[in-house]
Parts: structure tokens; sequence; C-alpha cells
């Protein structure tokens, strides 16, 4: 068994983040999921929200992701989403004028999945950034 975990974080257009971690953190539709050297294989849905990274050397990497894929196989983590944002990358400001926009779709209209889809990103986002502070 190798002293690390081998991460690959990937958007449709980018590896976002490629090295060696001794932990991953993710969301998936059935909960949180911490993984470390040695965890079972994994295949799951990622829901939008919060990845963490923690690399051999270094401070956590902290990112979102607007749902996806985790696979987890001998010590090889791969996180796949179509938009992955890393904290740094992220405008708090516009976070959080997105996360308005959206609750006051759901106020002046019946709970839509879009508007409650677009909550659950600009919250990921806010957390990412705060995570990351």
């Amino acid at each position: 068994m190798a002293d690390y975990l081998q991460v690959e974080l990937v958007s449709a257009d980018r590896v976002v983040w490629s090295g060696e971690a001794t932990m991953v953190i993710a969301r998936t539709v059935e909960g949180d999921v911490g993984i470390l050297r040695g965890h079972a294989p994994v295949l799951s849905l990622l829901t939008d929200a919060v990845v963490e990274i923690s690399p051999e050397e270094g401070p956590v990497v902290v990112a979102t992701v607007d749902g996806g894929f985790l696979s987890v196989a001998d010590d090889r983590v791969s996180v796949l989403s179509e938009h992955v944002l890393l904290a740094e990358e992220i405008n708090l400001e516009e976070a959080r004028v997105e996360l308005e926009r959206a609750q006051s779709l759901i106020s002046a209209t019946a709970a839509s999945d879009e508007a409650e889809r677009r909550i659950r990103r600009a919250e990921a986002r806010i957390r990412a950034v705060e995570k990351s502070s």
C-alpha cells in the first residue's frame, strides 16, 4: 500500500488539481465521505458541494464541484465534474449576489429544481471561500 493517495480533480475543460494527498473529503448523494489510504473501492455521484484535499505538503485544497462523480480504487481518487472552481478562483461577492437571486426566485414562485440547484451552488462557493480563509 502506498503512503499517500494519488488524487485528480478534473473539470470538463482542465485538470484543476493533481497530486499526492493524505485525505479527500467530498459530499456524495448518500452523504459526506472521507477517503484515506486503503479505502474500499467506491463509485458515487457527487452533489453541488465543497471538496477538500489534504496534500502531502502545503495547505488544504478547497474547491467546489457542480455534481459529478467520485471514483476510488487502489489509493487513486478521481473527482470528476463538469465545473470545478478552486476557492481562490471564486468571487465571493458574485456568489453572494447569485445566492440572493436564487433565493428571490423561490420567494417569488413555487420552489423550482433549478432555483434550488442555484442556491446549493452559490452556498457551496461561499463555504469554499470561507473554509480556505
